[in-house]
Order: structure tokens, then C-alpha cells, then sequence
């Protein structure tokens, strides 16, 4: 019997196994894919090309200290700072500047001086000034399992001298009041919000201010791109893991899970049997249920859970790209635009019937996109004299309600779509859809269909407030445990502190893992006064 099963080989899923093979843990990762990564990986979708498949930009993972603890580095990971870390383009058909946020805090001030006028330039310094540390408390809130007390003691001292009732307000407040609050122009407002949608949710949902500023922290530590690709960071965690003794199995899918005596018995497609002390599973939650029903869990439980579970209606899709030639924004210099996330929206206006249109089933009046050209800060990535680039587009239903279908009866649906986003892609920067020379499009059935993502959704499950913090992604399951399922632990986009690129819930779900071994000093006291009781 192995100490550790981990099923999935998601980066949070490695995380957890990288740490626990780091304590010196039997560890095997079991992942029906044969590509390390999950949707942090890379592949060659085009001839010398390294295409991600999911995650490209690592932003959060940056800010967590895992790199330096895994010593990452040592085992072939590097990353390049994508700065300026993001780019708005001018609104189509004027000659208006862009605004450029770079590391440099006064030279993103400038450029919003220059596009917006210097009252925004004046109030973004302001909102970096309150929000950066307010956003450095809650990336120290998604270190821990989100218990009351580890959440409180991350926010504990902060600054409340209006009183912590309108400190709670301005946390719970939507994004697109913050912003209202702050600043005038709209183009500011939509490039932020926009910012912000990329953990999925619209910005008028509450909750949501603290997904907004956290573009604070990124005149810390900017997004970063780790060289040959997304899939770079998984395959240094894969390597660390073997290093450490630990075994990665690709193409072999986990079918079902069973508590057998002390340990657990995780079974394969392929007919093999792992029996294990412990299970980590980093898989979406759903699926996870159906691996603990499928080994006799009881289902009227699980089948109570899926019920309070919001997957919600998908998020988004994306085109990728080869071309010969790297966007270009009228009036900007291209290193400018580039490096970082170009923000392809200058009206809040775009992004509230996005998301409606979604919402109702339908697909975006106009693409709201998200483009990413970092072939001009990893060359290595393209094909010489090439470059890629990556459009993401929300918000996109998974189920179409005009009957139409994104699987493989209909790809014309994703083509189409696909289209479209190119085309908004050429109104910001003319010409562009005439340097495509190949693209692959992935829908929402295509990233569930080949990432596991159940709906299309990247995050998993919906990012709203009710499925956040110690509500994701249902109470019972919050703690990162499974209740009735001793040694069983959960990590991944459907646990605490959600989607994205952080590793964060894999760290958390190694420290419970150990901490269970050992025994908490609860545990231990319950142990002797059971020990006393039975002489």
C-alpha cells in the first residue's frame, strides 16, 4: 500500500503530490490523459508550435511562494515577465491613445493620464495605494482551507478606520460599483472589469470588488509566462514528483474509489488495482462524486451535494492561432500592446450583454475578447518567422438555446463563432485576420470534451459569492474533506480560492493530508482518553 493516490494531474493536483513526495510520501498521480497538465499543459497544435491548451498567463501562482518552496527552478521552470502586463486598446475609428499598465506604477499613471485625463490618472494612484495591500489579505486568505479562523486571521489588523461595517461593504460590493465609485472615464472602468471577468463572473455581481482590484498587486509581481508554454510549470511539478520518488501514470483513467480497512482502493480503465492510505483527488468535484458512487459511497448523499452545486451555464471559449504578424493598435508601439493581456473593450456596456446573452443560452451580440500574443516575449514557442496568439472570448453558453450544438455534429457553430471573434479581434487592430494562417478553435464542448471541464466551465464551478471561500463549492465539501470519507481530500478549480493558475488549493490539500497522518493535537488528546477509557 502507497501512502498517497492523487487523481488528476491538474497543477494543484501536482502540487499536492509534489509536497507530500517532497515529506518523503509514496505518492502515485493516476491521469486518464497522456498530457501532464490538465488545462495548465502544452501541446503542438500547429507544426513548431507550443499551443496551450487551457491557462496561459500564470498570475496568481506568482504570488504564492510555491515556486520558491517546490524549488521549481531546479527542475527546469523559468518564467518572463509579461511587462506591460496588460494593454486597452483605443475605441475602434478614433485616434485616441491606449492605456498601458505596466510594473511601473507612474508609467501606468501617465498613460491613463494621456487617454482618460488626470483625475483617473490621480484616483487609480489612490486605488493602487488601498487596494494593493487589501488584495495582498486575500491572497494570504487562499494559503489556507478557508476555515473561519485562518479566513479572519488573513484580514485581521487591516486598516478599518471607517469602521469594519463599511470595510465589509466595499469587500462585498460589486466590481462595477467599485469602479463607479473610483473613477470616471468608462474606458478605464471596462478595461478593469474586464480584468476582473476573467475569474469568470460578471462585475455586477456582488462579491466581485475584490476580483477587480486585484490588479493591484500586479505593479508587485506582473503575470508571468512561463517559457515553452503553460504546460512548463506541470511538467517541472511532474519532474520534481519523480525526483522525489513519486510516480506520474498517464492514459489511465481512475474509474472508482472505495474505502477498503484503513486505506482506499482506486481502480483503473485499464484494470489495475492501487490501494492507498490516503486519496487527493484534483478532478472537478462532479466528477469526483461520481469516482466515490461508482466505489459504493452512498448516493442519496452525493446525490444532495450535485444539487447545491452551481456549474453554471460555461464561460467562455477560445482560438488559437499561428500567424505572421503580432496585433497591431493604431497609434501604439507593438512592444507596448503585446506582453501582456490585451483588454479588447472600451464600454462595460459590451460586457453586460455578453454575459445576458449567455445567461438566456444565446451567444454575444459581439465577442467580448481577450488577446495574448506571447510569442513576442517567448519566441520559442512559435515557428520561425511566425508568431501565436491566443483570443478568449466570454462569455459563451454551453447549451446553445436555438437548438444548435457545439459537438461534432455541428463544428460550423464553432467556426462561425470562431469568425467573429476574429473579426473583433480586427476591428481594434486592422489586419489582423489577414495574418492568420492557421487557427484551432475550442469551444466550450471542446474544453470539456478534452480538459474534463464539465459545461465548459474552466473555473469548474461557478465563481460567485455563494460558491466562494467556505461555500466552494458546497459547505459539506468546503473544508477540503469529504464527509463519511476518512483520508479523502479534495483540490483543484472546485475548491478553495477557485480557478485560475495558483496551486494554492493543492498546497492546502498536502498540509491537511500530513496533518491527518500526524494527527492534530484535537485528535491525539480524543486518542489517549480513548486509550485510558478502553484499560
Amino acid at each position: 500500500m502507497i501512502d498517497a493516490a492523487v487523481i488528476g494531474s491538474g497543477h494543484n493536483a501536482l502540487v499536492s503530490a509534489a509536497y507530500l513526495a517532497e515529506a518523503g510520501w509514496s505518492v502515485r498521480v493516476l491521469e486518464r490523459d497522456t498530457v501532464v497538465g490538465g488545462a495548465a499543459s502544452t501541446v503542438e497544435r500547429f507544426p513548431g508550435h507550443k499551443v496551450d491548451r487551457g491557462s496561459s498567463a500564470h498570475i496568481m501562482v506568482r504570488q504564492t511562494g510555491i515556486i520558491e518552496e517546490l524549488r521549481l527552478a531546479d527542475h527546469g521552470l523559468r518564467y518572463l515577465d509579461c511587462d506591460p502586463w496588460a494593454f486597452a486598446p483605443p475605441p475602434p475609428g478614433t485616434d485616441e491613445p491606449g492605456i498601458v499598465f505596466s510594473v511601473d506604477l507612474d508609467a501606468t499613471c501617465a498613460s491613463i493620464e494621456a487617454a482618460c485625463g488626470r483625475r483617473d490618472a490621480d484616483a487609480y494612484r489612490r486605488f493602487v495605494a488601498v487596494w494593493g495591500p487589501r488584495s495582498a489579505r486575500v491572497m494570504r486568505s487562499f494559503g489556507a482551507p478557508p476555515t473561519g479562523r485562518a479566513f479572519f486571521s488573513s484580514f485581521w489588523g487591516m486598516d478599518a478606520k471607517d469602521g469594519p461595517a463599511a470595510l465589509s461593504r466595499e469587500f462585498l460590493a460589486s466590481g462595477d460599483a467599485l469602479l463607479d465609485r473610483w473613477f470616471d472615464s468608462e474606458r478605464l472602468k471596462a478595461a478593469l472589469a474586464w480584468f476582473g471577468a476573467q475569474s469568470g463572473p460578471p462585475m455586477s455581481e456582488p462579491g466581485t470588488a475584490p476580483m477587480v482590484a486585484f490588479n493591484t498587486l500586479m505593479h508587485t509581481t506582473p503575470p508571468g509566462r512561463a517559457v515553452g508554454g503553460s504546460g512548463a510549470l506541470s511538467v517541472a511539478l511532474a519532474t520534481k514528483i519523480e525526483a522525489d520518488g513519486g510516480t506520474v501514470t498517464l492514459g489511465d483513467a481512475v474509474t472508482s474509489v472505495s474505502r477498503r480497512g484503513e486505506g482506499w482502493s482506486v481502480r483503473t480503465a485499464s484494470g489495475e488495482e492501487v490501494r492507498a492510505r490516503t486519496v487527493i483527488a484534483g478532478c472537478h468535484v462532479l466528477t469526483t462524486l461520481d469516482l466515490l458512487d461508482a466505489g459504493g459511497f452512498d448516493t442519496a448523499t452525493t446525490a444532495s451535494w450535485r444539487r447545491q452545486i452551481d456549474v453554471g451555464p460555461g464561460i467562455g471559449m477560445v482560438v488559437r492561432a499561428s500567424t505572421t504578424a503580432l496585433p497591431t493598435y493604431p497609434n501604439t508601439d507593438v512592444a507596448e500592446s503585446s506582453h501582456g493581456l490585451q483588454l479588447l473593450v472600451h464600454d462595460r456596456a459590451q460586457l453586460r450583454r455578453a454575459h445576458g446573452a449567455a445567461s438566456a443560452g444565446d451567444l454575444p451580440p459581439a465577442p467580448v475578447v481577450l488577446a495574448m500574443s506571447f510569442s513576442a516575449v517567448d519566441p520559442s514557442i512559435a515557428a520561425p518567422g511566425e508568431h501565436q496568439v491566443s483570443l478568449w472570448s466570454q462569455w459563451h453558453p454551453y447549451r446553445l438555446a436555438d437548438g444548435r450544438s457545439w459537438r461534432g455534429g455541428s463544428p460550423e457553430v464553432a467556426e462561425l463563432e470562431g469568425d467573429r471573434i476574429v473579426a473583433e479581434v480586427d476591428r481594434y487592430a486592422p489586419g489582423f485576420a489577414e495574418s492568420v494562417l492557421r487557427r484551432h478553435t475550442q469551444s466550450p464542448w471542446d474544453l470539456e470534451q478534452e480538459l474534463g471541464l464539465i459545461g465548459g466551465n474552466v473555473m469548474h464551478v461557478e465563481m460567485s459569492l455563494h460558491q466562494m471561500m467556505m461555500w466552494r463549492p458546497m459547505p459539506a465539501l468546503a473544508g477540503m474533506t469529504v464527509p463519511g470519507a476518512p483520508s479523502f481530500f479534495l483540490t483543484g478549480a472546485s475548491t478553495h480560492p477557485g480557478g485560475g493558475v495558483s496551486g494554492a488549493s493543492g498546497r492546502s490539500a498536502a498540509r491537511l493530508a500530513l496533518a491527518d497522518r500526524a494527527g492534530s493535537p484535537v485528535r491525539r488528546l480524543a486518542s489517549r482518553l480513548g486509550a485510558m477509557v478502553g484499560r
